[in-house]
């Protein structure tokens, strides 16, 4: 008989992830829309620079809230 030849296959060690992602309310994301609509039609036309700043403010959490709501754990409800 032949003797065969065993290759060890080196299996990748698992990335642990540091960040995760903590779930936010459903009302963290209508203030974000709220903000975005206020800053546009009534901060922006009054001030330009603050309405800027105050739109990018509530963009940064309406994407907060879209991460959070794809990648966040899902908690079990306790009854």
């Amino acid at each position: 008989m032949a003797k065969r030849k065993v290759i060890k296959r080196k299996t990748a060690p698992k990335k642990i992830s540091r960040w995760r992602p903590s779930p936010l309310k459903g009302s963290f994301m209508v203030l974000s829309i709220l903000g975005i609509l206020f800053s546009i039609y009534f901060v922006y036309p009054a001030s330009p620079n603050y309405g800027t700043a105050f739109l990018l403010l509530f963009i940064a959490m309406f994407i907060a809230s879209l991460i959070s709501m794809t990648k966040a754990p899902i908690a079990e409800v306790k009854r």
